[in-house]
Protein backbone atom coordinates (compact mmCIF):
# COMPACT_ATOMS: atom_id res chain seq x y z
CA UNK A 1 0.00 0.00 0.00
CA UNK A 2 1.76 3.18 -0.61
CA UNK A 3 1.21 6.59 1.01
CA UNK A 4 0.41 10.10 -0.06
CA UNK A 5 2.06 13.22 0.43
CA UNK A 6 -1.16 13.73 3.11
CA UNK A 7 -0.38 10.57 4.82
CA UNK A 8 -3.12 8.85 3.96
CA UNK A 9 -3.64 5.46 2.54
CA UNK A 10 -3.38 5.93 -1.15
CA UNK A 11 -7.12 3.98 -0.75
CA UNK A 12 -8.28 6.30 1.56
CA UNK A 13 -7.35 9.39 -0.47
CA UNK A 14 -9.05 8.16 -3.61
CA UNK A 15 -12.20 7.39 -1.29
CA UNK A 16 -12.12 10.77 0.18
CA UNK A 17 -11.55 12.60 -3.66
CA UNK A 18 -15.00 11.29 -4.20
CA UNK A 19 -17.06 12.06 -0.96
CA UNK A 20 -18.31 15.52 -1.20
CA UNK A 21 -18.06 15.42 -5.12
CA UNK A 22 -16.23 18.07 -7.63
CA UNK A 23 -15.30 20.17 -4.16
CA UNK A 24 -12.94 17.28 -2.75
CA UNK A 25 -11.88 17.07 -6.42
CA UNK A 26 -10.26 20.07 -6.46
CA UNK A 27 -8.93 19.54 -2.60
CA UNK A 28 -7.05 16.94 -3.44
CA UNK A 29 -5.49 18.26 -6.33
CA UNK A 30 -4.30 21.30 -4.54
CA UNK A 31 -3.29 19.24 -1.58
CA UNK A 32 -1.71 15.90 -3.08
CA UNK A 33 1.30 15.91 -4.76
CA UNK A 34 3.01 12.35 -5.10
CA UNK A 35 0.61 9.57 -5.38
CA UNK A 36 -0.55 9.21 -8.80
CA UNK A 37 -3.89 7.21 -7.80
CA UNK A 38 -5.13 10.00 -5.53
CA UNK A 39 -4.39 12.74 -8.02
CA UNK A 40 -6.23 10.28 -10.48
CA UNK A 41 -9.70 9.84 -8.65
CA UNK A 42 -8.83 13.92 -7.54
CA UNK A 43 -9.35 14.36 -11.60
CA UNK A 44 -11.72 11.97 -12.24
CA UNK A 45 -13.79 13.30 -9.67
CA UNK A 46 -13.43 17.04 -10.01
CA UNK A 47 -14.39 16.44 -13.93
CA UNK A 48 -17.48 14.09 -13.72
CA UNK A 49 -18.73 15.76 -10.81
CA UNK A 50 -18.29 18.79 -11.74
CA UNK A 51 -19.08 18.14 -15.10
CA UNK A 52 -22.82 17.33 -13.67
CA UNK A 53 -23.05 20.33 -11.75
CA UNK A 54 -22.58 22.30 -14.73
CA UNK A 55 -24.92 20.40 -16.53
CA UNK A 56 -27.73 20.34 -14.36
CA UNK A 57 -27.77 23.84 -13.61
CA UNK A 58 -27.13 24.74 -17.36
CA UNK A 59 -30.63 22.32 -17.46
CA UNK A 60 -32.09 24.20 -14.58
CA UNK A 61 -32.52 26.85 -17.17
CA UNK A 62 -34.87 24.99 -19.68
CA UNK A 63 -38.62 24.87 -18.87
CA UNK A 64 -39.89 21.36 -18.57
CA UNK A 65 -37.97 19.27 -20.25
CA UNK A 66 -34.84 20.83 -17.98
CA UNK A 67 -36.25 19.38 -14.84
CA UNK A 68 -36.68 16.05 -16.40
CA UNK A 69 -32.81 16.02 -17.06
CA UNK A 70 -32.35 16.91 -13.59
CA UNK A 71 -34.58 14.10 -12.48
CA UNK A 72 -32.15 11.52 -14.66
CA UNK A 73 -28.98 13.31 -12.99
CA UNK A 74 -29.72 12.94 -9.94
CA UNK A 75 -29.75 8.96 -9.18
CA UNK A 76 -27.05 8.84 -12.09
CA UNK A 77 -24.78 11.40 -10.11
CA UNK A 78 -25.74 9.28 -6.77
CA UNK A 79 -24.85 5.60 -8.34
CA UNK A 80 -21.81 7.30 -10.04
CA UNK A 81 -20.49 8.68 -6.40
CA UNK A 82 -21.46 5.10 -4.67
CA UNK A 83 -19.66 3.22 -7.23
CA UNK A 84 -16.52 5.57 -7.64
CA UNK A 85 -15.75 5.63 -3.74
CA UNK A 86 -16.04 1.66 -3.42
CA UNK A 87 -14.15 1.16 -6.53
CA UNK A 88 -11.26 3.88 -4.94
CA UNK A 89 -11.21 2.23 -1.91
CA UNK A 90 -10.75 -1.55 -3.82
CA UNK A 91 -7.35 0.39 -5.09
CA UNK A 92 -8.91 -0.03 -8.66
CA UNK A 93 -8.58 2.93 -11.05
CA UNK A 94 -11.73 2.61 -12.42
CA UNK A 95 -12.04 4.63 -15.81
CA UNK A 96 -15.30 6.35 -16.74
CA UNK A 97 -15.30 6.30 -20.39
CA UNK A 98 -14.10 9.98 -21.26
CA UNK A 99 -13.29 11.52 -18.05
CA UNK A 100 -11.02 8.56 -16.99
CA UNK A 101 -8.90 8.85 -20.06
CA UNK A 102 -8.61 12.70 -19.45
CA UNK A 103 -7.81 11.78 -15.86
CA UNK A 104 -4.90 9.38 -17.13
CA UNK A 105 -3.61 12.28 -19.80
CA UNK A 106 -3.48 14.33 -16.15
CA UNK A 107 -0.93 12.22 -14.63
Amino acid sequence: MSESSMGLDSKVGGLLCYLLGWVTGIIFLVLEKKDPDVRFHAYQSTATFGGLFVVSIAAGLVPVIGGLVQMLLSPVGVILWIVLMVKAFQGERFKLPVVGDWAEEQL
